[in-house]
């Protein structure tokens, strides 16, 4: 037996059309494969799944946060069909060696494509480079995510090493001396409740050094998770410029700002929650192109660590299976964006920027009709704190297939 989208909005190649989809068992076709239809679907989407280019899947060091295989499992959920996985581990995939480890367990564990990160630096320290020639054919890009490479000239090392070896740098821009150990946006609600702020600085001057270092290496560049107004201007400027340069921002910083904020961890992420003027300056950022992609910073913890409040907890939410319907939901219901837009966003813009074709024989189908409300309990993934907790959404993934293996359906599905 079948299943038949009716008049479903299909992503093929790269072009979005809209027509009839026939799926039997595993296999996708635009001609009935068969009489008999199980169930039939309306407002569906089909597509060859979406890529997140900023995983943190936890393995190996910390898999009492996340597993590869409940990581990759929750992607699934959420419509993806392939990740890339941050090189903040133990060990860190600094060298083919540590890569090895990461790599071993993705083979044996993960029910998607997982496409690791090597390390920029030994250790993420900064203060040597890594083994970057020895993991070159193995890794997507090279990040030391969850830091920033504090020093200029190990940045413009690293750069020119990249572009020898064709790979992108993707910066996670954090400067450290304009930190004085904050931990949540600066503005009025940490003024108000006595915390410890962030500044747009912090993040911002970071860019603006990296790409004088574009400039004088040509390496590609990518900037990880950009939250701010002056991020955006200065990415919008270095494309103009011809500059080889993409970057992505996270589904929370384009509907939540700091005036969201409450005195729970599941508030906390790295960068932080920004004033409304930064997520306005977002939105105009994906809608004029500026922003190339939205990756989820799927960052796990454990319920303890996430228990601690806004000073004490560390910094991540969990985002990968919320991250279609509150895009959807937020953006493209209430008329910012397209859905063809989001599609751009979610699925063509990642693959072609760094390189990542859709496996054959993958893909995944989702609903734009269903409303539910985001229980945290629910969640494939390990880690359960989100800012978007009891919030009512539409879209939800009906099925994942990927390398013709089914890895996700939903119970919408009769079985």
């Amino acid at each position: 037996m079948q299943i038949k989208l009716k008049n479903a909005l299909c992503l093929i190649d790269d072009v979005i059309s809209s027509r009839d989809i026939y799926i039997k068992g595993t296999e996708a076709s635009c001609e009935p494969m068969g009489e008999e239809v199980l169930c039939e679907f309306d407002n569906c989407i089909f597509s060859p799944g979406f890529l997140d280019v900023h995983v943190h899947l936890r393995e190996p060091g910390f898999s009492m946060k996340e597993r590869i295989a409940t990581g990759t499992a929750a992607a699934a959920k959420g419509g993806y069909t392939d990740v890339c996985s941050m090189p903040n581990l133990n060990p860190v995939p600094d060298s083919p060696q540590n890569l090895k480890m990461q790599t071993d367990i993705i083979e044996k564990d993960a029910v998607i494509g997982v496409h690791p990160y090597g390390a920029i630096t030994k250790c993420e320290a900064g203060t040597e480079l890594a083994d970057m020639e020895g993991m070159a054919d193995k890794i997507c890009a090279f990040s030391d995510d969850g830091r920033g490479v504090q020093d200029d000239e190990m940045m413009l090392k690293a750069m020119l090493k990249a572009k020898s070896l064709g790979r992108i740098i993707a910066a996670h821009c954090e400067d450290n001396s304009l930190l004085f150990g904050g931990y949540i946006n600066s503005g009025a609600y940490q003024r108000a409740h006595g915390h410890r702020g962030i500044s747009n600085e912090s993040e911002y001057k970071q860019i603006e050094r990296d790409l004088k270092l574009v400039r004088e290496t040509g390496c590609d560049y990518h900037v990880c998770h950009i939250s701010t107004k002056e991020s955006v201007e200065l990415i919008r400027k270095a494309k103009a410029e011809g500059l080889p340069v993409s970057c992505e921002t996270g589904p929370h910083y384009l509907v939540l700002c700091d005036d969201d904020l409450q005195e729970d961890a599941r508030f906390k992420m790295n960068p932080p929650l920004r004033a409304r003027e930064d997520m306005e300056a977002l939105r105009q950022g994906i809608i004029d192109g500026t922003i190339d992609m939205i990756a989820t910073d799927h960052a796990p913890h454990t319920l303890e660590e996430k228990s601690l409040g806004l000073e004490k907890s560390p910094m991540g939410i969990t985002g990968i299976e919320t991250a279609f319907a509150i895009m959807y939901t937020e953006l493209v219901e209430k008329g910012i964006i397209t859905i063809e837009k989001l599609l751009e966003l979610m699925v063509i813009n990642p693959r072609k920027r760094f390189g990542i074709k859709a496996k054959e024989g993958s893909f995944s189908v989702l609903s734009t009709n269903r409303k539910y409300t985001i229980d945290p309990n629910s969640f494939i993934s390990m880690g359960k704190s989100t800012p978007f907790a009891g919030k009512e959404v539409k879209g939800e993934c009906l099925m994942t297939v990927y390398n013709r293996r089914l890895v996700w359906q939903s119970n919408m599905i009769e079985r």
